[in-house]
């Protein structure tokens, strides 16, 4: 409420309708916390199940499989993927504009933020038959809208990020999968290299956490199922080596 009552206000300064915004002198509310719930792996892969086929099954892989935030996902343009290479460069993000309304393209905030990701042959395989598929939809359209974008509308306009939370959610609920927030599908995909053993500092750099403890609080939530896989190995080291 107070970051959309500051927004507003800061229009009303720019038209001249008032001096000053009065919402910059109050502090904001501390937010509550959020509670981190990513899938498992057994989950993550019923969602992949639940995407084969989509015409949009690409955007998923990337988001369960890299952790690119939304926006970072609906605004990569074909510019930003090396296909020959098998490479991914996060450069910037679609967002909605909170003044007009529209969709925009922006860049990165952070240095960290910006990155360049290797794509699992599994996405990159969705990746050609998603650039494929496009190819086909722009020679059918009568008017294609052509901002070079990977995921866009059967028209190759932008495609809004309601529009995707609401696919997202259709996928979960035919899927009968348990409701989690679309930022969930990121965590997730910290929580399995986690649990594959990655180091906490190398999934920062893949997510492009802008610190480690941002990291280590989804550590938390895979830290029994590492610490039974360490029990399991301190066995098979010590007792069944004779």
């Amino acid at each position: 409420m107070h970051a959309n009552l500051r927004r507003a206000l800061n229009v009303a300064v720019r038209w001249q309708l008032i001096h000053s915004n009065p919402a910059a002198l109050v502090e904001p509310p501390s937010l509550p916390h959020v509670e981190v719930r990513p899938y498992s792996l057994a989950e993550a892969r019923r969602f992949l199940k639940a995407v084969e086929g989509l015409r949009l099954e690409a955007r998923w892989l990337i988001g369960i499989a890299l952790g690119l935030r939304q926006g970072e996902v609906l605004g990569l343009r074909w510019d930003d993927i090396d296909l020959a290479a098998g490479t991914l460069r996060v450069r910037g993000q679609l967002q909605r504009d909170p003044e007009t309304g529209g969709l925009v393209f922006v860049e990165t905030k952070t240095a960290r933020s910006r990155r360049t990701l290797p794509l699992p042959p599994t996405v990159l395989t969705a990746l050609l038959r998603h650039q494929q598929r496009q190819a086909a939809e722009r020679f059918d359209a009568d008017n294609w809208a052509d901002p070079g974008l990977v995921f866009a509308t059967s028209v190759g306009t932008p495609i809004h990020p309601r529009n995707d939370y609401r696919s997202f959610r259709k996928i979960i609920q035919r899927a009968g999968l348990r409701q989690v927030r679309l930022h969930d599908l990121r965590h997730t995909a910290a929580s399995v290299l986690l649990a594959q053993g990655v180091p906490a500092r190398v999934v920062m750099e893949i997510l492009g956490h802008s610190q480690i403890s941002v990291t280590l609080n989804i550590y938390a939530h895979v830290a029994p199922e590492i610490a039974r896989e360490a029990a399991s190995r301190l066995e098979g080291a010590l007792w069944s080596g004779e």
